[in-house]
């Protein structure tokens, strides 16, 4: 009996301890690897959303662990999570690339993006405010000059920026998921669009969008959104063709 009080005096005696302990280090948050994967996973997830990864490009863990200055388990990890959102697949040996687009993944990827963008662009319309349309009233000009310029890159980076600008101001972090998805999927064939003059008629929807937002005119943005969708959709089943 004896033995089995003292048993519990010890067990009690060290939770004291430990409870005393914790209250010392309430204000320290552990270390961990979470943050440099999710910073390599961004850092990924935009080279592919502006346009920097391009279709038939391969890229490797290595070549992009010396790029970000970090080892290669942090870029092994986010290669993984964009494989299973259907951005990256393995080309050949180490080496990944964009998946191969087909016309049943570009019919769905365009029925899905007519609904959520639409959404989430309306829901910016009601939210819309004084610094959002001077942000995107930025952009559109950027989106004209390197149009006019024929600079590839700079109206994709520019074009990426417009269009999230729209939708982080819906104010739905689920939503902005959703479309930060089909993003991932869809946006690296934007590169293939400018040839067929579509960067031109993508502005002219650009422009639309806006006016349409400083009115506070949901339909009309969303049929813009629609538009912009659509026009990019028929170059890219053309392509494919």
């Amino acid at each position: 009996m004896q033995t089995k009080v003292a048993c519990v005096r010890v067990i009690l005696e060290r939770s004291a301890l430990m409870s005393i302990a914790l209250k010392g280090t309430a204000g320290i948050v552990p270390l961990t690897r979470d943050t440099l994967q999710e910073q390599v996973f961004r850092r990924v997830t935009e080279l592919i959303l502006d346009g920097s990864i391009v279709p038939g490009q391969m890229v490797t863990v290595q070549s992009l662990a010396d790029a970000f200055g970090v080892s290669p388990m942090p870029v092994r990890e986010a290669l993984r999570r964009l494989s299973a959102a259907n951005a990256l697949t393995v080309v050949s040996g180490r080496s990944i690339g964009i998946p191969a687009l087909s016309r049943a993944r570009l019919v769905d990827l365009r029925n899905v993006r007519f609904e959520v963008e639409a959404i989430a662009a309306g829901w910016a319309t009601e939210r819309r405010s004084s610094e959002m349309l001077a942000s995107l009233r930025t952009l559109l000009q950027a989106l004209d000059d390197a149009n006019a310029a024929g600079d590839v890159k700079a109206y994709l980076r520019a074009n990426y920026a417009f269009h999230f600008t729209i939708y982080r101001a819906s104010d739905s972090e689920n939503l902005l998921r959703i479309i930060e998805n089909l993003w991932l999927q869809i946006s690296p064939y934007f590169n293939m669009l400018h040839d067929s003059g579509n960067y031109s008629t993508a502005n002219k929807h650009h422009h639309e969008m806006v006016t349409a937002i400083s009115e506070g005119d949901v339909p009309l943005v969303q049929e813009a959104v629609r538009a912009d969708i659509d026009g990019a959709y028929h170059v890219l089943m053309g392509v494919l063709d």
